[in-house]
């Protein structure tokens, strides 16, 4: 039996041989095509009683009619680049491999709830989309194409996604953006620098001032959002005997969902602002936790689930943007995802798995 014939025939009431079978399907970014094959063929084949959609390499799967409200669960097929880990490998009650937290894991519990849910009657409709391009630029994304070609496919009233949180609902996420700031000088021999201009010297005041940038720590519905704002790259110079004439630095940016992207754009450019140019590359809004919000609230107090922000940028801002309050849940933890001990537990996948089969009404369903 092959790595993708595994993915189809692995019982799901071994989640953890169903992890192991999708982390040996390769799936870096780019080339989710097998897994999706894989995921599409288990679902049609294991849970008949779900409608299911196929957008290029976007899986999306849903029972209608069930309720009037609707429950989206998520996760990507992709993953970063191996470090040296594309095999998986078990110890034990320990999944070692590429994937494995982030999030394959989390795959295997969303096909394990939707076969479940062909087969019992939840007290929501549920969505499962598993989608390609999370890892890479923005462009890629699927769950952005669902949006924009198909977006009745993502619509719900609480978004679920099953990213890397170790047990905690991570509510909201931070915006991230990241801007070009560009510095122009004049050529010369580095032998007579007066008679040029370096352009990497006059980029100095402002990456000591970015250097010395406090980014501090926001309050938004009693969760601490510590921001951050970081140099990434720089790039300059000739050869070894030229005065450059040209420097650039990328700076990234990480707020709180506390002000909109576009006045985070403002505070950065003028913290850029003796540069010749200056280039918005990327900017995606934050997420608010929306702890308020019914679903969310009932999914964090049922089980009396411990709460904390998310730090970093997810696609719970796709689905806050279009109006549907979203959280991060999945099983590993996000602190292991994309290095080379990326690792997953047995009790962290099926303790997953009861949360979100108990959330939904289904048998097996019970606390941690």
């Amino acid at each position: 039996m092959n790595d993708v014939e595994a993915v189809i025939k692995t019982d799901a009431g071994d989640l953890f041989a169903l992890t192991e079978a999708l982390v040996g399907v390769p799936s870096v970014s780019g080339d989710e095509r097998a897994l999706a094959n894989a995921v599409e063929h288990r679902l049609r084949e294991r849970a008949p009683s779900l409608a299911v959609d196929r957008i290029a390499n976007n899986v999306v799967a849903r029972t209608q009619g069930l309720s009037t409200r609707r429950v989206v669960f998520a996760g990507h097929l992709d993953t970063v680049p191996a470090a040296g880990n594309a095999i998986p490998r078990v110890d034990g009650d320990v999944l070692w491999g590429l994937g494995s937290a982030d999030m394959k894991g989390g795959l295997a519990v969303l096909l394990a709830l939707a076969e479940q849910v062909s087969r019992e009657a939840p007290r929501f409709d549920a969505t499962f989309v598993f989608y390609e391009g999370e890892e890479v630029a923005d462009e890629h994304n699927g769950l952005r194409m669902i949006f924009a070609d198909a977006p009745e496919l993502a619509a719900g009233d609480l978004a679920i996604l099953l990213e890397p949180t170790g047990g905690w609902v991570e509510a909201g996420c931070q915006g991230t953006i990241h801007l070009r700031a560009t510095w122009r000088g004049a050529r010369a021999h580095s032998a007579r620098p007066w008679m040029g201009s370096n352009a990497i010297h006059r980029m100095a005041p402002t990456l000591s001032r970015l250097a010395a940038f406090d980014a501090g720590t926001v309050d938004v519905e009693g969760l601490e959002f510590r921001e951050s704002l970081q140099v990434v790259r720089i790039e300059g110079g000739v050869a070894n005997n030229v005065v450059p004439d040209v420097a650039s630095l990328i700076v990234n940016r990480r707020y709180a969902p506390a002000r909109s992207v576009e006045a985070e754009i403002d505070d950065v450019r003028a913290l850029l602002g003796d540069a010749d140019e200056v280039e918005v590359r990327s900017a995606s809004p934050a997420a608010a936790p929306n702890l308020q919000s019914p679903l969310v609230a009932e999914f964090v107090g049922t089980l009396d689930l411990a709460v904390r922000p998310k730090l970093g940028w997810t696609d719970v801002a796709r689905f806050a943007a279009a109006g549907v309050p979203a959280l991060n849940f999945g099983p590993g933890d996000p602190q292991l995802a994309h290095t080379a001990e990326e690792r997953v537990a047995r009790d962290d996948v099926e303790g997953c798995a009861r949360v979100l089969a108990h959330f939904l009404g289904l048998r097996n369903g019970a606390a941690r």
